[in-house]
């Protein structure tokens, strides 16, 4: 299965457990996707099983979708430059950590921002979102990651969570499949168990409101 660590992060404990309970002889891989794996899914989906992925990258193969989620902005908490909200301005001057910094790679919250005018001072590019947190905390940076990966975070990383002043739109996790695999029996029973393990895990629902990573308060 190809899957980000952030979806690990949110699904890949109760994939592992359910498959354990159920079938025990069976052996899970969780590979990340990477740029280059996204942009050939087409062909690699005919030897892997499946792409778990935001829409907005690929298409012409079957899915499902799972969750959705809220991206949130990051920052640390000694970052002065940065009172109760975040701006615009904040936004377009502050050093970025980015993630997936590419023409076919960026995230979809990133490509809204560019619609919007906004072009990020990319400082720091990293392809997994659990590097982020390190490379924020304690520095003037920020990034966007998502809500549910933020609410695991430990409450002393250093970090705030702030809304961002423009609308980025939601995120929409789904399981991807070559269509050659619609009606394999043992292709369905493996579709079943992640939507299963989903509603255990998530539920299908987005997350209350935004939390303060540095005291675990809620803000909204």
């Amino acid at each position: 299965m190809l899957v980000s660590d952030y979806g690990v992060a949110v699904l890949g404990d109760t994939i592992a457990a359910l498959l354990a309970e159920e079938a025990p002889n069976a052996r899970l891989r969780l590979t990340a996707n990477t740029p280059s794996a996204v942009d050939r899914a087409d062909q690699i989906l005919l030897s892997t099983d499946l792409l778990v992925l935001p829409h907005g990258f690929v298409s012409d193969l079957s899915h499902r979708d799972l969750y959705r989620d809220e991206w949130v902005c990051v920052i640390s908490t000694d970052n002065t430059a940065v009172g109760d909200e975040l701006t615009v301005e904040h936004l377009e001057t502050l050093p970025w950590v980015v993630t997936f910094h590419g023409p076919t790679a960026a995230t979809p919250a990133s490509r809204q921002m560019r619609m919007r005018g906004i072009e990020p001072n990319v400082q720091v590019i990293t392809e997994n979102f659990l590097t982020v947190p390190g490379l924020v905390a304690g520095s003037e940076r920020i990034a966007l990651l998502q809500r549910r990966l933020v609410e695991q975070l430990p409450l002393n990383i250093g970090l705030r969570a702030l809304p961002p002043p423009v609308e980025v739109g939601q995120l929409v996790e789904a399981m991807w499949w070559h269509p050659v695999y619609d009606d394999d029996p043992e292709h369905a029973y493996l579709r079943d168990l992640v939507v299963r393990a989903d509603e255990q895990a998530v539920g299908g629902s987005v997350i209350g409101p935004v939390i303060d990573v540095a005291d675990g308060r809620s803000s909204g």
